[in-house]
């Protein structure tokens, strides 16, 4: 397969990142000034983006070219209860409506709990609500891609068979946290060239191959035990083994973007950055 490129960068406003100009405009200048391309917005707490401010977003994005995404509220919970299902619903369509403002193409959020329920009966609660979420944006012609996220704990919905299922609706597809799926068995696993090769394969069958030139990730390195991930680490401080999946993704002819959320996060981008493009000769 042929060779593809992905654009680097982080995942909420570089840490060193000067004052001014502030907010995310002073950070997508501050990455490109480093090189990175790459931004997702960090609205993990709240919405809270007025109509100028998107517009100020955009703008600096286009400037720069600079490619934007929304990291969603952590509160998104496609198996919530009646009750607390219009607030999650609210969430995921609010972060869409002012990413798609913002210029942001690609909506990532945290998919939810199983509440010790099984996986597939999880997913029937979760599809067509996602489902109505697509459909409602569609019909404000909002063309943004909604990323269920890959997650870090066994309790969690966010199996890459899950995210996988969930990416059946058009307009779903996954974001691969990698350092999320290394985490998740608790045993050290997934992290080998092989493993990721079965991840890539089956991404590549479910989805399509075009589907594995515009991947979404993350990578961070990552702290875990055996009921999955703890804490987020620097890379160089981790197990996670980054040549084994630039192996993978080399080898499948990945592209996309790559987001680090490491505890150092434009530091890890650009060594991120250094090592895949040092690792596949990219210029």
């Amino acid at each position: 397969m042929g060779q593809q490129s992905f654009r680097f960068g982080t995942v909420g406003t570089p840490i060193n990142k000067p004052k001014k100009p502030g907010g995310s405009v002073g950070g997508i200048y501050y990455l490109d000034d480093l090189g990175l391309k790459a931004l997702e917005l960090g609205w993990v707490r709240s919405v809270r983006v007025s109509d100028a401010t998107a517009r100020e977003i955009l703008e600096a994005g286009q400037e720069r070219d600079i490619a934007l995404s929304v990291h969603a509220p952590y509160y998104i919970n496609l198996n919530a209860d009646e009750e607390e299902w219009p607030k999650s619903r609210q969430r995921l369509i609010d972060s869409a409506r002012a990413g798609y403002a913002s210029g942001a193409t690609d909506i990532v959020f945290h998919p939810g709990s199983y509440f010790g329920k099984p996986p597939l009966e999880v997913l029937q609660k979760a599809l067509p609500r996602l489902e109505e979420c697509l459909n409602e944006l569609r019909a404000e012609n909002n063309p943004v891609i909604l990323r269920p996220e890959t997650m870090g704990k066994g309790a969690m919905l966010g199996s890459l068979e899950d995210t996988l299922e969930l990416s059946k609706i058009e307009g779903v597809e996954p974001c691969l946290d990698f350092a999320h799926l290394h985490a998740r068995p608790g045993d050290g696993s997934m992290n080998s060239r092989e493993e990721w090769q079965g991840v890539l394969e089956l991404y590549r069958k479910t989805l399509g191959d075009a589907s594995l030139t515009r991947l979404h990730c993350h990578i961070s390195g990552i702290e875990y035990s055996e009921k999955g991930e703890q804490n987020h680490l620097v890379i160089s401080e981790s197990d996670f083994k980054l040549e084994a999946l630039f192996q993978a993704l080399m080898e499948y002819g990945a592209g996309g973007r790559i987001l680090c959320e490491s505890p150092s996060l434009e530091e890890d981008a650009l060594y991120i950055q250094k090592a895949w493009r040092s690792f596949s000769e990219e210029d």
